[in-house]
């Protein structure tokens, strides 16, 4: 698509065409393209013969997961009841979604309007998160009809997990009605936007109590089993903050890096204010993220002398907890500052990048490896892996069509007009 713009092609993005007609639902979904000359920009590119590939192989095995069960695709047992399902596509995405409430704080909270044109790509970057996290539990439990049990049937309010799961669910309907305004753009539906804009004030404050406390309540999951995760990674007292800590500059680090991202395959659908303001914007973001790490740091230490665990930063565990530390945390705080002293963004976009990879390695670390540190270590099964991997195709799919269609990375341009 950037080489179809780029010689004069223009994709919708507004409501009418040059000549005055009205685009159709169907010529916006192809982006003003006939549905060949769609399908034949989807032929060009590369990546989407990779995608067909990882469908064409975790389809059937996908299937075989629900037909013969959860012990034919993964090595789950009482040990390793949290396999990748949950190690990667609950604790560790959830963390890289918080970009949705921060950002709308951010802007419709303390009235940071400079930050507007990031928004919508902060809030749709947690409502994916969070909508797939949810895919991946159901492939996990592997009963979706049954989801409403725990919530409405079987109810256990003073369980941790039944509190996440309300959080989880309340929150990502006020995810939804956040990106109203941009679908209702889209769509032309001005009254749903106007409706959203009058109760704006009352999603953002919401979004701030649910994701906070469900960010700790994840943490919070680990007390269940205080005898299997390593000390250094786990500690009953400072747990939930830790998980809290690190989410806030996880997600803030997740949006430089979608963004990045995006102005590099995507560039076709940014805007001019988009594109020329997003370096000012990676460096107000770098700001929040490296006090978000400073933070986390000085409470992993904290943790640490609380519990009295020096001794095992002497043995082979205590080396890859110092390791995790030095790449996922000081090695990207360092680069934050160093950016923001230079306003050097490609250096911030870096940090960000090595800081989303500490989250990764943080939370696979804390809910896969050094589980159940003293026995054996769990190797995720190869058809586990096959699933995960096309889960998260289908997250970049959905992903990247959204932000082709819907005004997130640009203005429309009749909005435009009216303000």
């Amino acid at each position: 698509m950037n080489k179809r713009v780029k010689q004069g092609f223009k994709p919708v993005d507004s409501h009418f065409k040059e000549e005055g007609q009205r685009w159709t639902v169907k010529e916006k979904i192809f982006l003003g393209l006939t549905p060949g000359e769609y399908f034949q920009e989807q032929m060009k590119n590369p990546f989407n013969w990779i995608l067909w590939v990882i469908y064409i192989v975790g389809t059937p095995i996908l299937i075989g997961r629900f037909i013969f069960g959860l012990g034919w695709a993964t090595h789950s047992s009482y040990d390793y009841p949290w396999g990748l399902f949950l190690s990667w596509g609950l604790f560790t995405m959830v963390p890289l979604s918080a970009s949705g409430f921060m950002l709308g704080t951010t802007v419709e909270l303390f009235g940071r309007k400079d930050f507007k044109p990031i928004e919508r790509l902060g809030l749709l970057n947690g409502l994916l998160g969070y909508f797939f996290a949810v895919v991946f539990l159901q492939v996990d439990l592997g009963q979706p009809w049954r989801l409403v049990y725990p919530m409405f049937v079987s109810l256990g309010p003073a369980a941790v997990l039944f509190l996440v799961a309300w959080h989880v669910a309340t929150y990502l309907s006020v995810q939804i009605a956040e990106l109203v305004p941009s679908f209702s753009e889209w769509m032309g539906f001005p009254r749903a936007k106007k409706f959203i804009k009058s109760i704006v004030l009352g999603l953002t404050v919401a979004g701030i109590i649910l994701s906070t406390l469900h960010q700790g309540a994840l943490g919070s999951l680990f007390t269940y089993a205080p005898g299997k995760v390593h000390p250094l990674w786990f500690s009953a007292e400072f747990q939930w903050i830790h998980f809290l800590c690190s989410a806030i500059f996880g997600g803030l680090s997740m949006l430089i890096v979608v963004s990045t991202l995006t102005k590099w395959f995507m560039s076709w659908r940014c805007d001019n204010e988009f594109l020329t303001t997003l370096d000012k914007l990676t460096l107000g973001i770098s700001k929040g993220a490296s006090l978000a790490l400073i933070t986390y740091l000085v409470i992993k230490i904290i943790a640490v002398a609380h519990d009295n665990e020096w001794g095992y930063l002497l043995t082979s565990w205590g080396e890859y907890f110092t390791a995790e530390i030095v790449i996922g945390t000081i090695i990207p705080l360092v680069l934050f500052t160093f950016a923001i002293r230079h306003q050097a963004a490609g250096i911030a976009r870096l940090a960000a990048f090595i800081a989303v990879f500490g989250i990764v390695m943080n939370r696979m670390n804390t809910a896969l490896i050094v589980f159940n540190w003293r026995l054996y270590q769990e190797i995720p099964h190869w058809r586990e892996v096959v699933i995960a991997v096309m889960v998260y195709a289908t997250y970049i799919v959905v992903y990247r069509a959204i932000l082709a269609r819907m005004p997130i990375l640009y203005t429309w341009k009749d909005e435009a007009k009216q303000s």
